[in-house]
């Protein structure tokens, strides 16, 4: 059963006539008479009694041409949804973002929902893994995450801009008044890290067995807001990129310096599948954002 043939169907149960439903379609009314036979024999039934010049439903045809018009009506319904999503009239985008590049995204997504106002957006937030797990399962559209610039499998990556680890006090802190610090100097440094699971606490502790340098850890959270929180008391530092004290003020992020401090802050894609159009707008906005970045990092 062909849609054409449905669409054939429904014309000529309008019209009541074969040679004025072909002439409303544009087509012969042999091209005509031939399509529906087609429909009936695959049906198994007649829809039409054919009388003289003029037809008429049968009770067959009366009671199948309200699920003709609906599966129709579903079709041109689907290709206008279609449309709209290339007109960026309608539609979801799904983004997975890790808690550093949230001051980036949000200065995106305000653009973006003026251009795009009926675009639904959800947004998760979660540590690398748990997003990429998610972009490799099609439970999001694409994920902003800090990365070293490697290539995973399955995923395409596109930078934005490199940053490099700050250690993150309160204005207060003893080290308050400093705008970087070398890595040797994290030697027995007071601590507060995120858990292991972030991408930031694995690449950290590569660093600083890579330096021999052994932290004083007081404490381990896995959630990044309530570590900032504990942090902007005064009474310790933590290590983190710069970019994630957008929302604290009274907070300072002191530059670390040394080798292999930088890492990329990226826009992460599943490999080979269709790019929405309103991801793409998304991401161009988002590289627009980021020149902001390279400035600062300048």
């Amino acid at each position: 059963m062909e849609l054409r043939q449905l669409k054939y169907f429904i014309k000529a149960a309008e019209l009541q006539n074969f040679t004025e439903a072909s002439g409303a379609l544009f087509i012969t009314q042999s091209t005509l008479s031939q399509q529906i036979k087609q429909l009936e024999d695959e049906l198994g039934i007649p829809l039409f009694d054919r009388i003289a010049k003029r037809v008429r439903l049968t009770e067959a045809g009366r009671t199948f041409l309200p699920y003709a018009l609906k599966t129709a009506k579903d079709a041109e319904d689907g290709k206008d949804m279609l449309k709209d999503l290339m007109n960026l009239n309608t539609g979801t985008l799904s983004i997975g973002v890790t808690y550093g590049l949230m001051a980036l995204l949000t200065k995106a997504i305000l653009d973006f929902s003026q251009e795009c106002p009926k675009i639904s957006i959800k947004i998760s937030f979660g540590t690398t893994q748990d997003l990429l797990d998610k972009l490799d399962q099609g439970h999001i559209d694409m994920m902003l995450s800090f990365s070293q610039g490697e290539k995973g499998e399955g995923f395409e990556i596109e930078r934005l801009f490199s940053s490099c680890l700050a250690l993150v006090v309160h204005k207060s802190h003893p080290m308050g008044g400093r705008k970087q610090i070398n890595i040797k100097q994290l030697d027995g440094l007071p601590l507060l890290l995120p858990t292991r699971g972030y991408s930031i606490r694995n690449y950290l502790d590569l660093l600083l067995e890579d330096h021999h340098l052994i932290p004083d850890i007081k404490m381990e959270v896995n959630d990044i807001n309530m570590l900032l929180q504990l942090v902007d008391s005064g009474r310790w530092a933590t290590i983190l990129m710069g970019s994630s004290i957008f929302n604290y003020p009274e907070l300072k992020a002191l530059k670390i310096t040394g080798e292999g401090m930088t890492r990329l802050a990226t826009i992460s894609w599943p490999a080979g599948q269709y790019r929405k159009k309103a991801a793409r707008l998304l991401a161009q906005l988002l590289v627009h954002h980021a020149e902001d970045y390279h400035v600062q990092q300048a």
